[in-house]
Parts: structure tokens; C-alpha cells; sequence
């Protein structure tokens, strides 16, 4: 507002100058000059003060910024809340796939013994007994292989009784069972078997280290019996049950090696990926 005053009488300054005659004329065009360009200077000034906002609209834009920034901090601690919720969640959820993989774990355990016992009940069947041949054709009983074999004791009984107690859970007296029979028959056709029931007895009963020794016998008695992949299978079990985990590795991927498409190469691979190791 002073700006507006002061040009009015600052042009009436000039015209007295001129009339008086104080200045010269070339004087008196350089100050005109030099207020047509504070004109100019103030006619700027208005109109930038007419385009910056107002206090209110400013004060209205920082209450707006205020609000927004409110909304993003409670959407922020939603999103945290519902991320806390899925965590526990999936925690949950992991927590269940670990017992079900489990459970697939012993019940695949439970699945190869019964096949072992299975494929032991087939090996006993497989000849058909001597009272069902006719009297002509029926053999001579054969005789002791090295020397074994007690007078008056049958193999197939005794083998049998062992068996269908260690069915029972008799563990203790099928392990003995097994251990006349070996004494007795040392190397027929189940002699491997009922070595190696007495290592899976003492497997059951988780007298671990044992079972160990008792699965070796099988290996270095009869390394070319069918109960070797079981054997070594157990054996890496065992040593995993007592926690010596670098000894339990090393026989399950043997056993993988040796015996690619055995049912117990299966079953260690499936061990393996439980404890995180590649078969």
C-alpha cells in the first residue's frame, strides 16, 4: 500500500524537477526509467501474493497431509496384525506336517516289516510239507550241513515257534528260540532269517547298539542271504536312534547304492529326506 502512495508522488517529484529546471533532461528520463521499473517490480510482487495461498489453505493442506499420514499408519498396523495371524498360522500348519510326516515315517516302518515277514512266511511255504507227497515219493530226511543239526529237533517247528513268537512280542524267548535254531542249523535256507530276528528283536525292544552287533553278525555270516538290505537298513536305522548320525548316513546310502530298487533302498531314501540329507 505504501508502494502505491509513494509512484503518484514521485511522478509529481519529476514533473517539478522538470519545471524548475534543476536536472537536465537526460536526468529526468533515466528516473522515469528507473520507476516504470519499480512499476513493473510491484506489479509482480501482487501478483505473486495473489497466487500464494492463504493461511487457511494452508492450514486446511496440513490438517489433510495430518489425516492421510493417520490412515497409512493404521493400515500399516493392520497389515502387521494380519501377518502375525498368518505366521501362527503356517507355525500351525508346519507343526501338523511334521507330526503326519512322521506317522508316514512308522507306518512305512511298519509296511517293510510286515513285507520282511511276509516275504520270511513265503520262503517257509514255498516247499510243500512231507506228509502232503505221497508215501512213495517222499525224501530221506536230509542230513546235518556242517556238522549241525541236534538229534531228535526239527528245523521247520523250531524256526516256526520262534517266528510266531516274535510275532506275539515275546521278544526275550523268540530271541532265544532263533539262537537254538542257529545253534543247531547254522546254514540252511533261514539261517540268515533267524539271525536276523534276533537283531530285530533286540531293534524292538531298542537295545539299539545290540541290534547293531547282531546285524553285523548277519552281514559277515551270510553276506549273500537275502536279509542283507534289511540288515544294513536296520543297522542305519539303529545308529540314528542313538544319535550318531554320520554312522547312520553312511549305511542307509550304502544300502541305496547296493540296492537300488529294493523296497529298504526306498524306505532309507525316505529316511534321508527326513533328516535332511540327499540319498
Amino acid at each position: 500500500m505504501r508502494f502505491r502512495h509513494t509512484l503518484p508522488l514521485a511522478g509529481c517529484l519529476v514533473a517539478w524537477l522538470a519545471v524548475t529546471g534543476c536536472v537536465s533532461s537526460q536526468d529526468i528520463e533515466g528516473l522515469q526509467s528507473q520507476l516504470s521499473d519499480v512499476q513493473k517490480q510491484m506489479l509482480q510482487l501482487q501478483k505473486q501474493a495473489q497466487e500464494a495461498p492463504s493461511k487457511q489453505e494452508v492450514a486446511t493442506l496440513g490438517t489433510n497431509v495430518t489425516q492421510q499420514m493417520q490412515g497409512l499408519l493404521k493400515t500399516e498396523a493392520d497389515m502387521q496384525v494380519k501377518l502375525q495371524d498368518l505366521g501362527g498360522q503356517i507355525e500351525a500348519l508346519q507343526a501338523k506336517l511334521e507330526d503326519t510326516n512322521y506317522r508316514l515315517s512308522q507306518l512305512s516302518q511298519q509296511i517293510a516289516t510286515t513285507n520282511q515277514e511276509l516275504k520270511a512266511a513265503r520262503s517257509q511255504s514255498a516247499s510243500p510239507p512231507a506228509e502232503s507227497m505221497p508215501p512213495a515219493a517222499q525224501p530221506a530226511p536230509p542230513p546235518p550241513q556242517n556238522g549241525g543239526g541236534g538229534a531228535g529237533i526239527d528245523p521247520k517247528s523250531l524256526y516256526d515257534a520262534a517266528y510266531n513268537d516274535y510275532l506275539k512280542g515275546n521278544f526275550d524267548l523268540a530271541m532265544r528260540e532263533f539262537q537254538e535254531y542257529l545253534s543247531n542249523f547254522p546254514n540252511t535256507d533261514l539261517s540268515d532269517n533267524a539271525a536276523y530276528w534276533i537283531g530285530e528283536s533286540y531293534y524292538r525292544q531298542r537295545r539299539f547298539r545290540q541290534a547293531i552287533e547282531q546285524f553285523d553278525l548277519v552281514l559277515t555270516r551270510y553276506p549273500k542271504g537275502d536279509k542283507v538290505p534289511s540288515a544294513l537298513l536296520k543297522k542305519g536305522y539303529s545308529y540314528l536312534e542313538l544319535n550318531e548320525r554320520s554312522q547312520g548316513v553312511v549305511q542307509l546310502q550304502h544300502v541305496i547304492r547296493q540296492y537300488p530298487t529294493s523296497d529298504e533302498a526306498n524306505l532309507a531314501r525316505q529316511r534321508l529326506r527326513e533328516i535332511g540329507v540327499e540319498g
